[in-house]
Formats: C-alpha cells, structure tokens, sequence
C-alpha cells in the first residue's frame, strides 16, 4: 500500500496540484479500510442494497455443449445496477462521504460505472457528475439517460477519439479544479496510487465469493478463473484470493477488436509496450513516437488503451495469462450464452465466455471453470443488432 507498485508497475506520475488529493485519499483509506464502523455500513450496502452475495451457478447446457470442463458464471450481472461496478463505488462513496466530500465525479465507458456512480450519489445525497466520451454516449444512450434519471449531470467529451481515454483525462482535468469538496471516484483499477489498490479490495469481494461458493459446492478450488480486461477491475477482484493458489489459472481476455494485426485493437498486453499516462506506469498501445494510440473495441468498456498495474505486474510473473478475443468472437458468445442459458451478458463480459468456448473442450470432466459475468448485456442489445446489420429501437 504504501510504496504503490506492483513490481516496476503504478507509482503516482501527477502534476503537484494533484499530489495533496491522492495523499489525503490514501490517508483516509488507511484509516477506515479496518475501521468497525466503516466496513459495517459497506457490508451492510453490499448486502441489502447491492444484493450480494451475488449467485455462483453452474452452467448446465454449456458445460454439456461444450463437453470437458464444468462450467460455472459468477452472476455480477445480478447485482443491483447490473453489473460488478457497484461493489467498488458504494466503497469509494462511502470513504468519500466520511472524508467530508459532497460532490463524485467520475469517469465511464460503457455507462455501468457511471450509473453505479450516480446511484450512490443519489443514495447518500451526493452531487455527481460523469464524463464520457461523446462517440460512447451514441453507443450508450440508455445508460445516458439513467445516469441523467438518477440525477447526475453528464458531461460529453468530444476530444480525441471522444471515448474512455478521453473521459478520464477530462475527469483527472475537472479533480485538479475542486479538490477541497470533491472525489473522484475512479472506475477502474488503474491510475496513479492508491486507486488501483482501493478499487481491488473493494472488488475482491468477487473472488472471496468465489473461493467460498465453490468449495460448498464442488469441495475444491477451480482450475481456471476468466474475465475480460480493460482497466481490469472485474478481473483483479475475481482472481485476488486465487493468486496464491498456484493451482489456479487466472486468464484475461482483452478486447482484440478487428484482430491484434490490425490498428483497429484495445488489446494492450498482447500490442503493447511500457509506458507512463493517467498518473501511472504500466502497459499502453502505444504509435512509432511513443504517444498513445487511437485503440478500438466493439465494446464501450473495453476500449481504453491501457492495462492496470497489477495487471502488468501478473503478466509480467507470468501468475496470469492474457487472451485477445475479436469482436466477431464476442458477438458470437453473447448470442450463444443468450441462446444456451437464458443469460444476456454484457459485451464486455462475452469475451470471456467466447475464451471459456475455446479452452473448456481441451480440459478433463473432472476440472472447473468459473467466467466471470462482470454485467448484463441490456445496454448492448442495439449494439450487436447492429453488427448483425438489425437495425432496432432503443
């Protein structure tokens, strides 16, 4: 916690008018990360608000489909909001409330980050707003308009490829001006220290979860755990409690786009190269002069040109492994777990189904599988109509 790196990874890369916030946020986590009183109220939230536990199930017809492996989906997608996304704002809402602050701001993709974001401000009687890439707030407009439904103002970002980058830029932008009454509340497990480690505790509820649902069921630990990564927040809170069971294989899927030999990729690990933006040193896509490149995914959540560094950290142990998967494959998996199991996930979450597809077959009957299903795919659903050539009303 208080070196902030992850190996040669994280580290805090900030202007000096951002040093003061990042220092009283760490020392307000250290303070209440085991304060009584504060994981009370936030295992209270969890449970009666959030909805959590949230359900382990097995996947009957796709673990029969697919022969070898038992399959199982850890149902974020269940949770309220709809997606992982609110374990770590009801987290960050909650310290930034007993820090004094009454305004969030934060950053979003897809919308989920945003829309849990403005539904903890609406709950504790914060203001909120969120920044997100113009091009996104086409591919969203739902979870537009349930932020908006919520009560927060959002703010379209027309700079650059006006898309998560650039949302974040401009949320780092807006913290540097309102420091005194404001926290940002960053969505992923990335940024300058202590955010990617506050944003994994908070979401290592996912993989405690896990680890204890399994073993009630099966008696045993799963031989692989896979989600998809973009910052990485849904994949670092499912694989935290396993990194220490060798025995577990831990694997990403990054969104490759139009394939990873094209420009047309969000897949950073697999295209990638080292480097230093949003406040940390970590893996980026990166053109010929080192600056940061236009990255591209079907999936809004995805579509960010960097990794986190613990991320970068267990790839470059090598504790995890790091999958490109297209966008045709994860269209293909959406529509066939929507198809198999009555279960619409989000896109984002298809790339790890579509992985799940490929890696099921080559494994015993007697081995496991938990995919983790990081949200659900209602905000989607005219996206890949479209891919389809559909054209349908939101």
């Amino acid at each position: 916690m208080s070196k902030g790196r992850f190996g040669i990874h994280g580290g805090q890369y900030l202007p000096e008018t951002l040093m003061n916030a990042v220092i009283e946020l760490e020392e307000a986590y250290r303070r209440y990360r085991e304060d009584p009183d504060f994981n009370r109220d936030l295992s209270e939230l969890f449970c009666e608000y959030a909805g959590r536990p949230s359900r382990l199930y097995f996947a009957k017809r796709m673990t029969a489909d697919l022969g070898g492996a038992k399959i199982y989906l850890k149902r974020e997608d269940l949770n309220h909001t709809g997606a992982h996304k609110i374990n770590n704002v009801l987290g960050q809402a909650l310290l930034a409330q007993r820090m004094g602050k009454a305004r969030l701001i934060a950053e979003t993709g897809a919308g989920q980050h945003g829309v849990a974001t403005a539904t903890a401000a609406a709950l504790l009687g914060m203001e909120c707003v969120v920044f997100m890439g113009e091009e996104d707030t086409k591919r969203q407009a739902l979870n537009v308009y349930k932020m908006r439904l919520l009560g927060a103002e959002v703010v379209p970002v027309s700079t650059g490829t006006a898309t998560l980058k650039d949302a974040v830029s401009e949320a780092m932008r807006e913290w540097t001006g309102r420091i005194s009454d404001t926290h940002y509340c960053l969505g992923s497990v990335m940024g300058p220290h202590p955010f990617p480690t506050i944003v994994r505790d908070f979401q290592s509820v996912i993989s405690r979860e896990i680890k204890q649902q399994l073993l009630e069921k099966e008696g045993k630990l799963p031989d692989a755990v896979i989600a998809c990564v973009g910052g990485g927040s849904n994949a670092i809170g499912a694989f935290y409690h396993f990194i220490g069971d060798a025995s577990v294989r831990l694997i990403g899927c990054e969104a490759a786009g139009r394939g990873v030999d094209t420009p047309d990729t969000a897949a950073t690990i697999a295209t990638g190269r080292l480097g230093i933006f949003h406040g940390m040193k970590s893996y980026f896509c990166q053109d010929a002069y080192g600056q940061i490149a236009p990255v591209y995914s079907i999936s809004a959540g995805l579509d960010y040109p960097g990794v986190g560094p613990e991320h970068a950290w267990l790839h470059d142990t090598g504790r995890a492994e790091y999958v490109p998967i297209t966008d045709n494959e994860a269209v293909d998996a959406f529509e066939y777990l929507s198809r198999l199991e009555g279960i619409i996930p989000a896109i984002e979450s298809a790339h790890a189904v579509a992985y799940a597809r490929k890696l099921a077959p080559s494994m015993g009957r007697d081995q496991i599988i938990v995919i983790n299903i990081s949200g659900r795919g209602d905000k989607d659903c005219a996206s890949i109509a479209r891919y389809r050539g559909e054209e349908i009303s939101e």
